[in-house]
């Protein structure tokens, strides 16, 4: 089974983002950029299935500028990831999620591969429109927020679980479909130190953008939120006395409580 994996590179959770010059996004200079988090479940799933399913392959693959978009494919590989593809595109350049579909669907080509894994949401825009996109663009099935992904090999489907307000909903689909992965069978796993050093010589295969991505939504303005003001802080010599504390300042001062 042919299992492609796609994962965008976004900031560490701890970066302290600065706006760039342009006042239309993020100054990228000094940056740390990692896996996207449910990306990591999506590699994750992707390698259990190859574990699970005898012939299967995984194939990591990127859109975005260097060098952010090369050190997440290499860091797939170093998770197990057996090749990648990076679809590189000019620094700068407007990645709005329809772009990013119509450059992986180009990438992957026809006749498409047998699942498409993507993260149900990125962690710096939480748009979650690249997997239906995609599916759409290769005219196979797409689901999103899916767990429990299980491969029936005697019927040729699988089936996966998606939360919604009132409970689960449980679905079987064919292949080829793309599914946007919220959680894996298991948490992410760690790379090894020699897959590590392993990956940072292994090949990339790069691919053309799109060439003419469509329309596309353009970002007008960045910026970050206000700071926040009006902190406490509370001095005490035992919980008891800080629950005290903190009790009567909402009381008399915050006038939360009656």
């Amino acid at each position: 089974m042919q299992i492609v994996v796609a994962v965008k590179p976004v900031p560490e959770a701890e970066t302290r983002l600065r706006v760039g010059a342009g006042g239309t996004s993020f100054d990228p200079e000094g940056v740390k950029f990692v896996l996207a988090g449910y990306d990591e479940s999506a590699v994750e799933q992707a390698l259990l299935l190859r574990d699970a399913i005898p012939g299967s392959s995984v194939h990591a693959i990127s859109v975005g500028p260097a060098t952010r978009t090369e050190e997440v494919l290499r860091a797939s590989l170093a998770l197990g990831c057996d090749r990648a593809t990076w679809v590189e595109t000019p620094a700068g350049t407007p990645l709005d999620p329809l772009a990013v579909a119509r450059s992986l669907a180009g990438a992957l080509g026809s006749p498409p591969p047998d699942l498409v894994l993507c993260g149900k949401q990125a962690g710096d825009d939480e748009a979650g429109l690249v997997p239906a996109a995609l599916g759409e663009l290769l005219g196979v099935p797409d689901f999103g927020f899916a767990v429990n992904l299980r491969w029936d090999a005697g019927r040729s489907r699988f089936s996966l679980d998606r939360p919604t307000e009132g409970g689960l909903e449980r679905w079987e689909t064919p292949t080829p479909c793309v599914i946007g992965l919220q959680q894996a069978w298991n948490d992410p796993r760690t790379a090894k130190l020699p897959n590590i050093l392993k990956s940072r010589k292994a090949p990339i295969a790069k691919a053309p953008a799109a060439a003419d991505p469509g329309p596309g939504g353009v970002p007008e303005k960045f910026e970050l939120p206000a700071p926040r003001t009006g902190a406490r802080m509370i001095d005490y010599k035992t919980p008891e006395e800080a629950a005290q504390k903190l009790v009567k300042l909402l009381r008399e001062e915050a006038k939360v409580f009656p």
